[in-house]
């Protein structure tokens, strides 16, 4: 079946906060059509790709996204009509092309993320093929080996930052379920987890509100206190802490820092400097099961993140967010300033599928784990899941297992797992201490 573009629509839709987001439909010349959605984040670094959003504050405060719509529906639609959607880099470089900005923001990374997202999945749908394995195919003609991987999840079960109204001072705490072995396994493992966490909270009176990633908000002062509640809920739940369910954290440290650069506490009632930030995110490491610790300091930090990895980057996965925003000259950077050992992949910080699949590519030879994320402002587009079995990526963050955003791509998941067969990653590709000493040795030009 033919896969030439005949023609682009876009909307505008409400995403999981209620929010204005892009839609896009590609409709191929043979009767196909592709269709995704694009999320937002809350939490967002300096060098992401540009969300454009309308500013008019009589249109959902300032968030309207029509004219990112408006841009898709002209501009966009004139310049791609006749392209082959199956030529997914082709295409992606003609959007970057007729934008001609760094970060997407003359027709917004919101409107160019869109149409790249439908194109891929009308051009599998036009090839009678699952879209991870379309996925697969485009993340082996950039050096991925081609193999389909589920994912190892990690999912929140505590929620603070900017996620929950700053009811603590870190972001997320989340459960990796280590001992499962498969994705519905591991999936029933986090269930009980978390049905555990709110029974404890409930006990002790604590408020058991939902934020944006449907973690739970307990307002602890001190990340001290979410660690042990987790380590009470993984025992609650029948499972065995630092065997069964080990811990990441994400710790969100640029929305912390101040303008005198020290990082504000404000829970804590402190201020602290990057060694205070250091030796924290350390006795957390050396007390609880913590093995991966996400955006422990700022996103320009570069020496503080290179100390940092020399220190911890044998004993946990250092993750860069903010650090890297999927940004591939920023993670070429730390992967020569050995800093951080692992990168957080979200497709709206690139803005493009295939400048997502070269981050990946440059991660994977340089033995820095990717994985997979959401954003807190999602939509039912479950695209990510595909992503994430397709480029064998090994992990993916979602969110936790409330709200239909967050579940549509768990039960993508499931399904893909049912489907294709693939094999479950487990913690054997998960666990990446020694990725920092191979990234020294890494060849790091894209």
């Amino acid at each position: 079946m033919t896969t030439t573009i005949q023609s682009l629509h876009a909307r505008q839709i409400l995403d999981s906060r209620g929010r204005p987001t892009v839609e896009v439909d590609v409709h191929l010349s043979g009767g196909v059509m592709g269709r995704a959605s694009v999320p937002s984040g809350a939490s967002t670094g300096a060098a992401e790709a540009h969300e454009l959003r309308d500013g008019d504050p009589a249109q959902y405060r300032g968030l309207g996204v029509r004219q990112a719509v408006a841009n898709v529906n002209g501009e966009i639609a004139r310049a791609l009509q006749g392209v082959d959607a199956a030529d997914q880099r082709g295409l992606d470089e003609r959007l970057r092309a007729l934008d001609g900005s760094e970060q997407l923001s003359r027709l917004g990374a919101n409107a160019v993320l869109g149409v790249s997202l439908a194109a891929c999945r009308a051009a599998a749908a036009a090839c009678k093929q699952p879209l991870y394995r379309r996925i697969a195919e485009l993340s082996g003609e950039t050096g991925g080996t081609g193999e389909l991987l589920m994912p190892m999840p990690m999912v929140n079960i505590l929620s603070g930052g900017l996620h929950a109204g700053r009811g603590m001072d870190v972001q997320d705490f989340l459960a990796i379920p280590a001992s499962a072995r498969n994705t519905e396994e591991a999936l029933h493992h986090i269930a009980r987890i978390r049905s555990a966490a709110t029974d404890v909270m409930a006990e002790r009176g604590l408020p058991t509100l939902l934020a944006d990633e449907g973690g739970l908000s307990p307002g602890f002062a001190t990340g001290r206190e979410a660690l042990q509640l987790m380590v009470e809920a993984t025992e609650r739940a029948g499972l065995r802490p630092g065997e069964d369910i080990v811990i990441a954290i994400d710790v969100a440290a640029s929305s912390l820092k101040g303008p005198d650069g020290s990082y504000r506490l404000a829970r804590e009632g402190r201020q602290a400097s990057a060694r205070a930030m250091m030796d924290m995110v350390r006795s957390w490491v050396d007390e609880f099961p913590v093995v991966s610790v996400e955006d422990a300091l700022d996103e320009n930090a570069w020496g503080d993140w290179t100390t940092l990895t020399s220190e911890l980057g044998s004993r946990v996965q250092l993750v860069g967010d903010d650090f890297f925003t999927t940004n591939l000259a920023r993670l070429q950077r730390g992967i020569e300033a050995h800093a951080a050992n692992s990168v957080l992949i979200k497709l709206n910080q690139n803005g493009t599928l295939t400048g997502t699949l070269d981050v990946l590519a440059l991660a994977r030879r340089a033995g820095y784990a990717p994985v997979v994320s959401a954003r807190s402002g999602e939509t039912e587009d479950d695209f990510l899941a595909d992503l994430a079995v397709g480029t064998g990526a090994g992990q993916i963050k979602i969110g936790s297992l409330r709200c239909s955003d967050r579940l549509a791509k768990y039960n993508q998941l499931l399904r893909i797992e049912e489907m294709s067969g693939a094999r479950f990653a487990g913690m054997s590709r998960w666990a990446v201490p020694k990725a920092n000493t191979t990234a020294r040795n890494a060849q790091v030009s894209p």
